[in-house]
C-alpha cells in the first residue's frame, strides 16, 4: 500500500504552533505569524512521525506531497523530514505549473491523507476534490483538520483503509 501524506498543515507546521491548540495554529496562519513563512524551521504536527513509522512497519510505502513549487524549497522539506526522523519516502511537489491533483494522479497512491486547508481557502486548495473521476475511484482519501494531526487515525493500516 502506498500512502501519500501532504506535508504543510497535515504532517508539518510552523514552529510557533508548538504547544498551541489547532484553532490557535490556524489563527497564526491567518494573522501572518512570521514562522509560517520560515519553511526551514517547520516541525512535525504532534505524533505524526510515530504514526507514519507504525504504518511503515506494516509494509506501507510512505511518500510525501509538498506545497512547494521549486526544487530548492522542496529540499528544505527533505531536511526537515530527515532531521525529525520521518520514515524515508520520496517527496513530490508541483513543477512546471502542475496542480496537486496532477501530482497525485501521476504518483497514484492507494491512500491520500491531506488536511482541509481551512486557513487558505478550504476545498478549493485541496488535492482529492480535484482528481478526475477515474482517479477518485482508485485513490482513497482521508481529510483531517488543518494542523490537527493524524494521531487519531488507526495504527493498523487495514483499519486505516476503512476510515
Amino acid at each position: 500500500m502506498k500512502i501519500m501524506v501532504f506535508l504543510h498543515g497535515t504532517a508539518l507546521m510552523h514552529k510557533n504552533g508548538l504547544g498551541r491548540m489547532r484553532e490557535q495554529r490556524v489563527k497564526q496562519v491567518l494573522d501572518g505569524d512570521e514562522s509560517v513563512y520560515d519553511f526551514a524551521s517547520y516541525i512535525p504536527v504532534d505524533n505524526v512521525v510515530r504514526k507514519l513509522h507504525a504504518w511503515r512497519e506494516q509494509g506501507a510505502e510512505i511518500v510525501y506531497l509538498s506545497s512547494h513549487t521549486q526544487g530548492e524549497d522542496m529540499e528544505k522539506d527533505r531536511v526537515i523530514l530527515r532531521d525529525h526522523g520521518f520514515p524515508d519516502g520520496q517527496v513530490f511537489y508541483r513543477r512546471s505549473g502542475k496542480h496537486y491533483h496532477d501530482v497525485a494522479e501521476s504518483v497514484l497512491p492507494d491512500l491520500l491523507i491531506e488536511d482541509d486547508c481551512e486557513s487558505i481557502g478550504g476545498e478549493r486548495e485541496m488535492t482529492y476534490p480535484h482528481l478526475r473521476p477515474e482517479f477518485k475511484a482508485k485513490i482513497k482519501s482521508i481529510a483531517v483538520r488543518e494542523f490537527g494531526g493524524i494521531d487519531h487515525l488507526p495504527d493498523d493500516i487495514s483499519a486505516l483503509v476503512n476510515c
